[in-house]
């Protein structure tokens, strides 16, 4: 049930609450139905790395499946990658929170008051990492608790309150002139819809630090992915119901349009539960993206070793205070470009994770422990095409920086001084899982 929570707090954040008046801006109520087209899309990535979860049990996710499955320079840019996501995450989540508080702490309008209150959350957070990491499983499983009660009843409260009026028009008028504005229309609302989904795979990330994980993690993701689809369908529904036309101009809209049907107290209760719910999701993060550059470090000698010491309380505190620099420099970007950045950094990881799925099912290097993917190679395929497809919606800042973070990780591969020893002391328990999965072949 903890695991199923922090995958609940991973995928549940800032976005359901912030963008549907984005979402609701390019599709209007046809919004929902690019969020269940999204959703099975998503599925079909989340179904790779459950494959991939039940193959292995170390910490690192995408770039642990990556370096198995294509060597140590992939899963070393893939293990950059997904920890520029976390941060990105991070950052995010702090934005976003910042922004919630805006819309009643007008203090925060301020550049100086906005910038310390950045600054002193990201403190916060790794001040809490430093030394009280056995919070973390208490403030995920409240957390995410709290988010989803916050979502049924704003569902539950507002179906009684929709206005069937506010359910037209279904589609914006300026999608309607012919294929080309609907795709584009489409693919706006696609990639802050996308986000909605993207937290699963910090899922795997930990494994080390969960109960058999090769076993609970498929089953975790499953349940979330379907948990989540329900959720947000459904509140987009009511929202979108309780606002409409409305719904594009808020910066709040789930609290605002509550609060349009119930008033004040409707608005202050949705405030409130994304206050708990923004902060969880910035705690996971902050607890999740020290820990997998810490495992680079430490189980793969992929950084040098002292960036995966540490302390007493079994904290990556070098990795704590990396983290924690990088996210600060991102808190100074806008949310949705955050949001861009993010949805990018997935991508980067979900391509090769994907590829992953099908080395392994060619070859049965690793065999599965109990998950096992349907139709063999279609639903890779049909998660590759998708992923394939975001990379149309990225705009050309954000592609920028994805190839920047590239180059330079790349660069540094080559520079960093790293523990090579891993291959030659594991190489024969890696002959001995290559047996076993020809065996069973």
């Amino acid at each position: 049930m903890s695991i199923y929570f922090l995958g609940i707090n991973g995928v549940i954040g800032s976005g359901t609450f912030l963008l549907p008046s984005v979402i609701y801006r390019d599709m209007n109520l046809s919004a929902v139905a690019v969020l269940l087209c999204t959703a099975v899309t998503v599925s079909m990535i989340a179904l790779c790395y459950a494959d991939l979860s039940s193959r292995f049990t170390g910490s690192g996710a995408a770039w642990l499946y990556s370096y198995h499955a294509f060597g140590r320079f992939t899963g070393y840019e893939l293990g950059i990658f997904t920890w520029f996501l976390g941060c990105c995450t991070l950052s995010a989540e702090i934005v976003a929170l910042l922004t919630t508080l805006k819309s009643f702490l007008p203090i925060f309008n301020d550049p100086l008051a906005y910038g310390i209150g950045a600054f002193g959350l990201i403190l916060l957070f790794a001040l809490i990492n430093f030394f009280g990491r056995g919070l973390v499983k208490l403030v995920n499983n409240i957390s995410a608790a709290a988010k989803i009660l916050t979502l049924i009843i704003f569902i539950v409260v507002g179906v009684f309150f929709i206005h069937k009026a506010n359910f037209s028009p279904v589609i914006p008028q300026a999608a309607l002139k012919g294929p080309m504005p609907f795709l584009h229309h489409f693919g706006a609302a696609f990639t802050p819809i996308f986000y909605l989904f993207t937290g699963f795979s910090f899922l795997p990330i930990a494994a080390k630090q969960m109960n058999k994980p090769e076993k609970n993690i498929p089953r975790v993701l499953i349940a979330v992915m379907v948990s989540v689809t329900i959720l947000d369908a459904l509140m987009m529904i009511v929202a979108v119901g309780l606002a409409g036309t409305k719904l594009g101009g808020y910066s709040t809209p789930l609290a605002n349009a509550l609060g349009l049907a119930i008033g004040k107290w409707g608005y202050a209760f949705i405030i409130f539960g994304m206050l708990v719910s923004i902060f969880g999701v910035a705690f996971s993060a902050s607890f999740n993206t020290p820990s997998l550059i810490a495992s680079m470090a430490n189980e793969h000698g992929m950084l040098p070793k002292f960036i995966g010491k540490k302390n007493k309380h079994d904290a990556p505190w070098v990795g704590i205070i990396l983290t924690s620099i990088l996210s600060a420099l991102f808190a100074t970007q806008s949310y949705l470009f955050l949001v861009s950045c993010t949805v990018l950094a997935s991508f980067v990881q979900y391509v090769p994770s994907i590829l992953a799925v099908v080395k392994f099912e060619h070859s049965n290097e690793y065999p599965t422990h109990g998950f096992k993917l349907p139709g063999k190679y279609l639903i890779p395929i049909l998660a590759l095409l998708v992923s394939c497809y975001m990379v149309t919606n990225f705009t050309a800042k954000t592609l920028l920086v994805g190839t920047v973070v590239a180059i330079a990780a790349a660069g540094a591969y080559f520079f960093i001084k790293t523990d090579r020893s891993y291959e030659e002391k594991h190489s024969k328990w890696l002959a001995e899982l290559r047996l076993e999965g020809k065996k069973l072949k």
